[in-house]
């Protein structure tokens, strides 16, 4: 050891691939002097055979809270029902602690398992605690990606026999709806003429308010009926993106979501009514956070509109998955993939759901072809028969 004293401080003095090292250890005692010398060799072997040393993992909690729902807010700063949505699933992480309490490198499939059960225990749809478990996954990959933890993080798994949605809404059940939805719409302005009439209007002097959008449900509905936009496509729409009888659809989930959708008469005529109250850039507008309307702005409207049908209670997703189911009659998939924004045909087949009477009728035309077929062959074989025949007989 060439530990040596300068003054009332330790010092210590060696060569290291024919670097002079000198330097102090601020530290009166030889001996620990001495082992400072030591961890400062060690280190520089381990440096010299690749080896550094290991960070310290970092708590779940503080990594989800911190470093992941930064990169999430980041990486889909134009996606704001992405974002709320992993804030929500990591909020239900941070809220289990024996899961939010252990550093990365800690977390065991026992762990994982457990915060599984206690899922469970809140009695979630499999569907709510698979959402739960993909943030759980998608923390635990940017973890890795990092490098955040020494050790191989667990792997997580979804659970079967999560539901997915197969309603599809019949003719009559979308008609009906349609009717409500106008209905209430009538029934506002309705309410406010009386209101006008009423004494606090005629002697008391209180104007009533003025329905915003008495027919926003009614319009909003129509656009997803006969366009089978998501309904945040919908809920973002612009009127720059509406122009030569069709919608640009510019943002989405993926580069595919971005498309175009030619409009029918029907959404036609309900944009050019909206058009003549024109106040906001967006279609849909609401005097919400982010100005145009949301799922909880119509969410009231759309269940009185359900009852007032008499259908069976349903999300506004079902007009998109109805939409879709109608269009794979008559359109090939990959037409149909483009006009749903997909980027896979198996994600597509996930939202046609073919009618018995559709199968049917499918099953019946085919059973014709096979027919006129057989029988036309049947036909011209007879007739080449006959000409082989005369041939012989000449």
């Amino acid at each position: 050891m060439s530990v040596y004293k300068r003054g009332n401080t330790q010092w210590y003095r060696f060569v290291w691939e024919g670097r002079e090292i000198r330097l102090s250890t601020k530290q009166g005692n030889k001996r620990i002097a001495e082992q400072m010398e030591a961890a400062h060799r060690t280190s520089l072997a381990k440096g010299e055979v690749g080896l550094r040393t290991a960070k310290k993992s970092p708590v779940l909690r503080e990594f989800a809270e911190g470093e992941f729902l930064a990169h999430i807010r980041s990486h889909f700063g134009e996606k704001p029902a992405t974002i709320q949505y992993y804030e929500a699933g990591v909020k239900m992480l941070i809220g289990f602690k024996p899961l939010a309490g252990l550093r990365l490198d800690e977390v065991s499939a026992e762990t994982v398992n457990k915060f599984v059960q206690h899922l469970k225990g809140l009695n979630f749809e499999v569907s709510t605690m698979n959402r739960k478990l993909q943030v759980l996954r998608r923390v635990f990959k940017l973890a890795r990606e990092w490098e955040r933890s020494a050790r191989a993080l667990p792997i997580v798994r979804m659970l079967p026999g999560e539901k997915r949605r197969e309603r599809v809404l019949s003719l009559e059940e979308e008609q009906s709806y349609l009717k409500a939805a106008a209905d209430l719409g009538d029934g506002m302005i309705s309410a406010h003429e009386r209101a006008c009439k009423g004494i606090r209007a005629t002697q008391r002097g209180l104007e009533p308010i003025k329905p915003r959008d008495p027919y926003l449900l009614h319009h909003l509905a129509v656009v997803l009926a006969d366009c089978a936009l998501r309904p945040e496509e919908a809920y973002r729409l612009r009127w720059s993106e509406y122009r030569d009888g069709s919608l640009y659809v510019a943002h989405g989930k993926t580069a595919n979501a971005r498309r175009v959708i030619p409009v029918t008469e029907r959404v036609k005529a309900v944009l050019d009514m909206r058009t003549r109250s024109e106040t906001s850039e967006w279609v849909f507008a609401a005097p919400t956070k982010s100005g145009h309307v949301e799922q909880s702005t119509v969410k009231k409207q759309h269940a009185k509109a359900c009852k007032a049908a008499k259908v069976v209670p349903f999300v506004l997703y079902t007009f998109r998955h109805t939409r879709l189911t109608r269009w794979a009659e008559v359109m090939d998939p990959y037409t149909l993939a483009h006009l749903a924004g997909h980027s896979d045909f198996s994600t597509t087949r996930r939202y046609v759901h073919p009618r018995e009477e559709t199968v049917r009728e499918a099953m019946r035309k085919a059973e014709e072809v096979q027919t006129r077929h057989k029988s036309g062959h049947s036909a011209k074989s007879e007739e080449f028969g006959a000409e082989r025949d005369g041939e012989l007989i000449n």
